[in-house]
């Protein structure tokens, strides 16, 4: 792959009222992959879809209105679990993923992880913010999210993470800021941030971005 930033992707989205053939599938796999034995029933994961490029083709999050800031995330589709399940499997896969895609994949994790509200920012004047998340279930807690859908050659650089703590210091209702790549991080940077690092600034690297995703798909 080349070292650029992964560009959007061009493709049409299949429509929301559209996807009845996507769940009828994924529902009719899980019910064959219910077996019996001793008066126990086990649950099977399904089969992994033939062409995972076709789930991104669809609704991956459920929205609702439009705030000032971005569109609130109201839940996540059939097709969010799927991607993450076929990311198991395959992890270059999160590499094809174009970035607004990846914004939503990460707005999906958020809000089924149990966040009050989770707003995606527009696809551009976004202030420096991919995803915002606040929690009032545990005293008023509010994130920043910027996504940065890089190859994995492709480094964040101190100059990226120095730009989203200036966004931290801007905005004084943030708790925390994290900067997400599906790369990785170009060195001495997080040497650079660590009086800041977990508690007010975070750096997520692809491999700990997959490991999250898993672990909040599990949840039941």
């Amino acid at each position: 792959m080349n070292e650029t930033p992964q560009e959007p992707s061009t493709d049409a989205p299949v429509p929301h009222s559209d996807m009845g053939w996507l769940q009828s599938m994924i529902a009719g796999s899980r019910q064959r992959n219910f077996s019996t034995a001793q008066s126990r029933v086990e649950v099977v994961e399904p089969p992994l879809p033939l062409d995972p490029e076709i789930l991104l083709q669809t609704a991956i999050i459920l929205t609702g209105d439009t705030t000032q800031e971005g569109i609130l995330v109201q839940g996540v589709a059939v097709a969010w679990e799927e991607i993450i399940r076929w990311l198991a499997q395959d992890p270059e896969f999160l590499f094809k993923i174009d970035w607004r895609k990846l914004e939503e994949i990460i707005a999906g994790a958020y809000q089924r992880d149990g966040w009050s509200e989770v707003i995606l920012t527009p696809r551009s004047g976004d202030s420096g913010r991919d995803i915002i998340a606040t929690r009032t279930d545990v005293g008023a807690i509010r994130f920043y999210d910027q996504v940065k859908a890089f190859n994995p050659g492709h480094l964040v650089t101190a100059d990226d993470v120095r730009a989203m703590a200036g966004v931290l210091y801007r905005d004084q209702n943030v708790s925390k800021a994290i900067v997400t790549t599906t790369s990785r991080f170009a060195p001495g940077v997080f040497d650079e941030w660590k009086s800041f690092t977990p508690t007010r600034l975070e750096l997520k690297e692809g491999a700990q971005l997959l490991e999250w995703l898993q672990q909040i798909r599990k949840q039941r």
